[in-house]
Parts: C-alpha cells; structure tokens; sequence
C-alpha cells in the first residue's frame, strides 16, 4: 500500500489500526485519537484533578459516547452560575484536528495556574467530538473525506441506501479522484498545473477533453458513479439558523441527530454560557465580520466539487418512490415520474418580505467591536493569518450561538496556511486562497485559484498532500486516470504541529474566557432622611470586556436582562426603582448603571442587594440602614 509522505506524518502506524490499540496503551500528544483513545485520555485528565468533571451527553447514532468536559474549580460560586464558555470540536468527521486542539484546550486549563484562577471564576465545557462516529473514518484501512455522521441515508432517492460509495480502485488505501478523457466533458488540464484540472470556458471557445468523478463504480447500475455513500448528516449544517433547507447533507429537519440534539439540549439548559467557540471549516476569527456584519468568502476546493457535480442530474432521471424515509416522502421529490417539485419556502428568504421581518444574517454593527478584538487576539496569540479553506456557514452552530443564543460565537480551522520550510525560503506563506475582495458569497468557483495556491504552499512547506495520476483501466469506463488530494491532508495539519497548537489555543480560550462579562455591586451609599426613611443607592459595574448581552442578544431577547434586587418587602418601598429593576444590557470595561430606592426601615438593620446576570455571574452586597 502507498503511502504519501503527508500521511507518514498524520497519522503514526500505531493509529492506523483505530479500535485495535491495546486497552492499556496511551496515545501520546503528537497522535490523532481515535475514540477509543480519545476516551481513555479524557478518563486520564477527569481522573487526575478535582477541576475536571467528564460526562456523557448522549450517544451516537453508532452508539459512542458524545463527552463532555467540564473544567471549573470547586468552591465559589455554584458552577451553574458562573459565566462559561463552550468549546465543540469534530462537528464535521473530516475536521478531526477540532478534537485534538479541544483536548490540547483542557490539558492548558488543568496543567497551570488556571486552576486557581480561570476556574475559579469562571467554568469551561468542552466537548472534543460531536461527530464521533464520521471522525473514526479518518483511521479506517480506506480513508475518504467524510464529514457526515453515520444515519443510513438515500442519496439518490432510489429506494435503496448507501447503496453505491466510493471505492478504493487502485489498492492505495486512499479515495481520491479519476480524470475520464471525454470530449464532452466540462473540464481541462490546468494550464499552470497539469496535476490540477480546470471548468472549460467555453465562451472563450474551450472545449472539454476530461470528465471528473470520485474513485469507484456504478455499484447500483443506475449510471451515476458514487452517488449513494455511506452517511448521513453534517452536523454543522444542522442548526437553526441559515438552515440549508432540502439539501441531502443537512438531514431531514433542523437539530434532527441524536448528536446535534444532544448538543442542543445541553446548550438550552446553560444559559451561563456567555460565549461560544467551534472548531469547524468555517471561518470568523482569522478573518472577523466585515463593516456590513458580513463573513468572509467561501474557498473550497475546485478538484472536489467537480467531481462532487458529476452527479448533479441525477434526480432529471425520474425516482421511485421509496419505501424507506427519504427527502422524497418530504415533499422534495415527487414519487415514480421524478423531476423536482418547486423548493419548500424557507422563513426569511423565500417568503414575501412583507410577509413578516426576515432574520438577521449579519452580526449587528454594535457587536462588530467584540468580534474585532477576538479576532486580533486570536492571531496574537496563535500567530495564524491565513486559513486555507473556508467553507460558507448555513446551519452552523456558531451561528446559531450568535443569532439564536445571543453570545458572541467563533469559528476556526484552528491551523492556517502552512509557511515554507527555510530551503524554500522564495516560496510565498501566508498568503489567502480563494479569498475574494467581496463577502458571504458561495463557494469559490472556476478560476479562484484555491487548489494551485494550497498545492503550491503545502509543497513550499514540505507536505505531500496531493497523490500523482496514475493511469488505471477502470471496468466501466475504459482508460482513466486516478489522483488528487490526499483525504484529510488540507482539513488536518500533520501530527506533529498538535502540540504547539493546542497549546495556543489553550492560551486563547483562557483569554476569550477573561473577555466574558462579569458583575459586581461596585458602590453603595446610604442617606438618612430620619423619620425611618432613608434612601440606598448602588452601582452595578461590567467589569468584564463583553457586554452583559450582545446587541443581536438584546434584539432577539434571547438574553434575559440583569437583574438588581433589593432585599426588603415590596410596601418598605416609597419611591424610586422597582423592588426588581432591571437593565436590558451592561456595556463591558467598567461601565455602570445606577439604581436608587426611597425606603422605609429600621435604623441599624441591614439590608441586602443583589445583582445577577444570565451571562454575568452574580453579586451580593449589605448595606446598614444609618
């Protein structure tokens, strides 16, 4: 079996049998974990230090545990109470590096001085791996780039399901591509890189000589290669906002795995959760919002979409009607004569804009500041400035945290573009591929250079990431040529990097942590009028650098307001603010808001004021009626 020199470095032969480790072996830091080990690591950590508690949210639709970690010292303050922050990894199964800089995130927090510190105000969960079960395809014998989970799934609306994957034709233990000469078809050789292929343009009068598909058969006999493979759902196009409605890989409804709604449920009921980190192929911390609340552009690999788009006319064939819950007992498809019906409407951006206010998809002008500085921190500290591919978010959790949640909420690769080792010091690092001067478009197409820039800085930087064409004689279609990207090799950074960058990214979610808002009573005053009467004020203050709330929180009133009480029967109060005032959002860096109660009361007695925040955290001050 072949092995391309990246995946010497990716993944250590001791991994490359998954499940088959020894019980008692322990996967050191510079190796992808499988679940198993995963698991016996997180055990290790829960079991070593007081401040670590791990639990299991539920389980896969394959049966493994979705983990939990949560990090806060003990005593202080309840745990439920204090300000948190929510870290998820592995959302997409091909972005496995998301489980280990999660792992590197709880090592940080238990290693050092946080114990005393971090967690003690604050309380960190972490969850490595949401799709446990798309992950372990990476140490398969045959690996393939798989981001869904394992629900068994009818692709192509046949009736039948998973039916007709890819293959690994050639022996190499890789799933890549195949070139099919076809004067017919819609693709070139790439004029710049005769490894990479490009859409004929054919305005400019080009004409196509190749066809692109995935390696493999048409398994099924319905002429379409690799269309029906196995799985199932992206977990990170599954939640409630910007969902892909109708799309095969974004399920049959929103938040429809056991996965997802597990993460949901666990969300849902902490509501001190004040800020939101994934780790994922979308983007919003290399590369902040723009003025317009805009993310940045898509860049996604051309080689992959063509050979993705090979069976884009599938469904013009005609379906039958399935006998199994597919999309077509949905309303997507009708049965037996096929053909697409028209799209579902989708609430906000197919309905009639008079119809009702549409959601916001841009982050709101007043929180662009907070992502600005969470950005500019994010590349202080991890030194990254460039990523290389990033993918349009629809569905994603962080945007859910951010629209839905009303938290700030951040997305990252968690590694960038590789630099040039120092003998190809003339090679260009840190550059951005497939990045174009507009924002929140599609997917990069023809043209955008994604694919020569990634193969040019991967090389530069001594990765072999991309497998030779080789001539193969394929059983269908005669003479082919089979190559391309290495699976995993652009969405995972090799092994020996985990280190260095979970540890930054340890060092990041202690300062994100240190960004969450944080009240406190900073002042009280008493006035005696005599009499019995007197008048208390007091002085709340953010000293965090969030606010209490997002603006977009306050907007959509998924934040609750911080809440100011002062203790004594609602009749003891003559004028002033109410028993329980309320203010909608405190601005962070020290600002404050002033409360005053006219009541009536024995002088001597004490008298106490709360303040609590959802997001916040909570503070007690007595004051003494003199």
């Amino acid at each position: 079996m072949r092995m391309p020199g990246m995946w010497g470095r990716l993944l250590t032969p001791g991994l490359l049998a998954g499940a088959m480790l020894a019980p008692a072996t322990v996967a050191r830091a510079q190796e992808y974990h499988d679940f198993d080990a995963l698991t016996r690591e997180l055990r290790a950590l829960a079991g070593g230090s007081d401040a670590a508690r791990l639990q299991s949210l539920g389980t896969s639709r394959e049966g493994r545990e979705l983990w939990m970690m949560e990090l806060a010292a003990p005593g202080g303050a309840p745990v439920e109470t204090r300000p948190g922050v929510l870290v998820v990894g592995t959302l997409a199964g091909d972005h496995v590096v998301g489980s280990e800089l999660a792992l590197g995130v709880i090592r940080h927090l238990l290693s050092g001085e946080e114990v005393g510190t971090v967690l003690t105000d604050h309380v960190i969960y972490v969850v490595p791996r949401l799709n446990a079960d798309g992950a372990e395809a990476m140490f398969a014998n045959v690996r393939a780039d798989r981001r869904r989970n394992a629900l068994p799934f009818d692709d192509d609306n046949d009736g039948r399901i998973d039916e007709d994957p890819p293959e690994d034709l050639n022996g190499d233990g890789l799933i890549t591509a195949m070139r099919v000469p076809d004067p017919t078809g819609d693709y070139l050789v790439h004029p710049d890189e005769p490894r990479l292929m490009k859409r004929v343009d054919r305005a400019a009068g080009e004409s196509g000589s190749y066809a692109v598909y995935w390696e493999g058969r048409d398994s099924d006999g319905d002429g379409f290669l690799n269309e029906d493979g196995a799985g199932g759902v992206d977990l990170n196009r599954s939640f409630q906002h910007a969902y892909p409605y109708w799309e095969r890989d974004a399920g049959y409804y929103m938040v429809s795995e056991p996965e997802s709604r597990a993460l949901m449920d666990f969300t849902i009921a902490h509501r001190n959760i004040a800020a939101i980190l994934t780790f994922g192929h979308s983007d919003n911390l290399v590369t902040p919002p723009d003025a317009r609340g805009n993310l940045a552009a898509a860049a996604t690999l051309e080689l992959a979409a063509f050979a993705d788009a090979a069976n884009d006319d599938m469904f013009d064939q005609g379906v039958f009607r399935a006998s199994t819950p597919s999309f077509g007992g949905f309303g997507f498809f009708g049965g037996g004569g096929g053909g697409p019906r028209l799209r579902g409407a989708q609430p906000g951006r197919d309905n009639d804009p008079e119809s009702g206010r549409r959601p916001a998809m841009t982050v709101h002008r007043n929180d662009l500041e907070y992502f600005e500085a969470v950005s500019d921190a994010y590349k202080e500290i991890t030194g990254i400035s460039a990523v290389g591919l990033n993918r349009t978010a629809e569905g994603a959790f962080f945007q859910y945290g951010y629209f839905q949640f009303g938290v700030p909420s951040f997305s990252t690769q968690g590694w960038g573009v590789p630099a040039p080792d120092a003998d190809s010091a003339d090679a260009e690092p840190q550059t951005e591929p497939g990045r174009r001067s507009g924002r929140g478009g599609g997917d990069a197409g023809a043209g955008s250079g994604t694919d020569a820039t990634l193969l040019a800085a991967h090389e530069a930087a001594g990765r072999d990431v991309f497998v030779p064409w080789e001539a193969f004689s394929h059983p269908e279609l005669g003479d082919v040529e089979i190559g391309g990207f290495v699976p995993y090799a652009l969405t995972n950074p090799p092994a020996d990097e985990l280190d260095a960058l979970a540890e930054q990214h340890g060092a990041f979610v202690v300062r994100l942590a240190g960004m969450l808002p944080r009240v406190r009573i900073s002042e009280t005053e008493v006035t005696d009028h005599g009499g019995g009467v007197f008048t208390v004020s007091v002085e709340i203050e953010n000293t965090g650098f969030f606010p209490t709330s997002t603006q977009h929180g306050v907007v959509s009133r998924s934040v609750r307001p911080t809440v100011v009480q002062i203790q004594v029967p609602p009749d003891a109060i003559l004028t002033g603010d109410d028993k329980t005032a309320t203010v909608r959002k405190l601005d962070g860096s020290g600002a404050r808001e002033e409360f005053t109660w006219v009541i009536q009361g024995r002088r001597g007695s004490a008298v106490d004021i709360r303040v609590s925040s959802q997001k916040g955290g909570s503070d007690t001050a007595t004051v003494t009626l003199r």
